[in-house]
């Protein structure tokens, strides 16, 4: 059922209507048909954020080809449309056809950011599906989801009839043929496709599992109550890129979108295990896509698209091999008249090179950002961010000579073990960034980025108890007033409210679905924008469910406690990232395992990936470990707790 003709008279008073009408050069009409599974891809944030995602787009494809399956998108209405839809009957709507939701036979969402699951419920509602999985008939929709976040799916288990672990493009094609035989039997129940699903690798039915608590409130353990399910799910991973050339024909919308440029994965994965970051821990190992692939995704896609500007993606795009020979190639191709630009998202200090920066410039420039994360060595020991103050002063160098004149720094704040010295560091590090660019320009500028830190899980820091909000509040100030007089260094930072927010729903356990239901019912939809978030709702919420934000976010956690996604696989062997936390409290940097023997994280087992020793010589003052034991025992030192604010200051005050 289309509902066209009752959106069209809508659009005329909201914001951005563009974002409702779909007509992407490259979208695809598929059409639908009794017996195929019908899936309804959702992005929970607005078009303009969820549309260049590229997870949503291989699998919008890779369904679609498909013989049992069909696929189209939706996106979070902004509020003005929302309230017009509510007033009008309205059901949430697929963007390619403008079929309504109830229509598919699955809604599933791309959860990248913690604070969009509020909006996840909004979109099921709206779509006049029950929100939790209990009270949904055989009829009704399957709500997925997929996405970092879902490595932690406890705190919204109770909304979800599956979760996809890891990458989905071999995992959607067995799950289409699931759905597909279930819907031709009829949907007899619920249940029946739960324990298919099951059945599947990579996929986690939470109404197959039940969490139990102590009489202390703490987790003891989330078992299965149903044969069918396994005890540990283990996420999916395909072992090789190059099977898996998507998207073949990227989206190009109508209307301004985020990251509006084609965009190709280079790898996935990253082995220089940055303690702080899930992303790379969780998508190991590291899969290269061939150079020759990227080379051919790039051209034929800056073709099809009229694009001018490509972005390599990856964790760590100047680690790709072969990187300048791609850039090369790119920027100097006849076709395109030598103004195509290439961006590189991902920028590692310490690969960065001037041949790099010199084939980057060759076209238009594009912004320039370095995430040294901390302010000081001993902080980058901690969190094994290897970089060495020559290695980010190369780097920028680097860029001032090709003609750069200004670039953005990224930090952490609130990392575990943090000083004041170590925050008053990060103005140090940009003081003599402009020095050095005032050797190559009269007014070199500086951008510092500030993001208060969250654990999350499946890193070594994911016992850590995270910093205070009035802490990391004390922390911005303190760097604030450190560069108040520095004309050429601009401070930005991420609101420590909404990092306060981030840390509740990261870590909890199924109880957190109350709250963030409570939240929801309570009109807090998009709780990542600055206009509509509040932390109020969201203390209010824990308060009338019993529960407090010390306990779940400030809270350090111990060795033997029961984690709530001990029941998940991301790959990786809890010891590891348990010596890993220790290491980090004991500033033991390690070096990238690309050079060293492996570490047996756990990574490359069972997925038919060897480790594999680089015989290139590492880069000279980066990713240099300090070659100490990781085979200490006992329990882990308590002494990194602060006592005074001038002392270590990274656990709660």
């Amino acid at each position: 059922m289309t509902v066209w003709n009752q959106l069209e008279p809508l659009l005329g008073r909201v914001q951005k209507p563009a974002r409702y009408i779909g007509c992407e050069d490259g979208a695809q009409t598929p059409e639908h048909h009794p017996e195929t599974a019908a899936w309804l891809l959702a992005y929970p944030d607005t078009y303009e954020i969820g549309l260049p995602n590229q997870g949503l787009q291989i699998l919008n494809e890779i369904i679609n080809e498909r013989p049992d399956g069909v696929s189209e998108r939706t996106y979070a209405p902004w509020i003005d449309l929302e309230a017009e839809m509510r007033a009008a009957g309205v059901p949430l709507f697929s963007v390619d056809s403008h079929r309504a939701a109830s229509d598919f036979d699955i809604l599933a969402f791309n959860v990248s950011a913690e604070l969009t699951y509020t909006n996840l419920l909004n979109m099921v509602d709206l779509a006049g599906c029950p929100v939790r999985t209990a009270d949904r008939a055989p009829g009704d929709l399957l709500i997925g989801a997929g996405g970092h976040c879902t490595y932690n799916p406890e705190p919204i288990a109770d909304f979800l009839d599956f979760v996809v672990l890891g990458d989905g493009e071999e995992v959607v094609g067995e799950i289409t043929e699931a759905v597909a035989a279930w819907k031709a039997d009829g949907k007899p129940d619920r249940s029946s496709i739960h324990r298919a699903l099951a059945a599947i690798e990579g996929v986690y039915v939470p109404a197959l599992y039940d969490a139990t608590y102590g009489d202390d409130g703490m987790l003891v353990e989330t078992v299965p109550n149903d044969p069918a399910a396994p005890d540990r799910v283990e996420k999916r991973t395909i072992t090789d890129l190059a099977d898996w050339p998507y998207p073949k024909r990227q989206l190009v919308p109508l209307t301004e979108v985020v990251h509006d440029r084609l965009n190709v994965e280079v790898f996935r994965g990253c082995t220089r295990g940055c303690r702080f970051c899930q992303a790379g821990m969780i998508t190991r190992p590291v899969r290269e896509r061939p150079a020759e692939q990227v080379r051919t995704m790039v051209a034929e896609g800056l073709r099809r698209t009229g694009y001018d500007e490509v972005a390599l993606t990856s964790l760590s795009t100047a680690d790709f091999s072969g990187i300048e020979e791609v850039v090369r190639a790119t920027v100097e191709d006849p076709d395109f008249g030598g103004q195509v630009s290439v961006s590189l998202p991902s920028l590692r200090v310490d690969a960065f090179t001037v041949g790099i920066a010199g084939e980057i410039q060759k076209a238009r420039r594009t912004g320039l950002t370095f995430a040294p994360e901390a302010g000081t060595w001993r902080m980058r020991q901690v969190i094994n961010k290897m970089i060495r103050e020559e290695d980010l002063y190369a780097a920028v160098r680097s860029a001032y000579s090709q003609g750069w004149r200004r670039m953005k720094l990224y930090f952490l704040t609130g990392l575990p073990t943090e000083t004041d010295e170590d925050t008053l560091g990060i103005a140090k590090l940009a003081r003599n960034c402009i020095e050095i660019g005032r050797e190559y320009h009269r007014s070199p500028s500086v951008t510092v980025s500030l993001g208060g830190f969250v654990p999350k899980p499946f890193t070594p820091f994911q016992w850590f108890g995270q910093n205070t909000r009035e802490e990391l509040q004390r922390k911005i100030y303190l760097l604030r007033d450190e560069l108040r007089h520095d004309r050429a260094v601009q401070l930005k930072w991420h609101d420590p409210r909404a990092s306060v927010a981030e840390g509740i729903v990261s870590r909890g356990d199924r109880r957190l679905g109350a709250v963030i239901e409570d939240v929801w019912r309570n009109g807090g939809t998009f709780q990542e924008w600055s206009e509509c978030f509040d932390l109020d709702r969201w203390t209010a919420a824990l308060e009338r469910a019993g529960m407090r934000v010390e306990d779940l976010v400030y809270r350090h956690r111990t060795e033997d406690e029961t984690l709530p996604w001990d029941h998940i696989s991301a790959g990786l062997h809890k010891d590891f990232l348990w010596q890993d936390w220790r290491d980090a409290l004991d500033e033991v940097g390690l070096e990238d395992c690309r050079w060293t023997p492996c570490y047996d994280c756990g990574a490359c087992t069972g997925y038919g990936v060897e480790h594999v020793v680089a015989s290139a010589v590492p880069p000279a003052g980066g990713s240099q470990g300090t070659g100490q034991d990781r085979s200490r025992g006992g329990e882990v030192p308590v002494e990194f707790l602060p006592t005074r604010r001038s002392e270590r200051v990274g656990a709660a005050t």
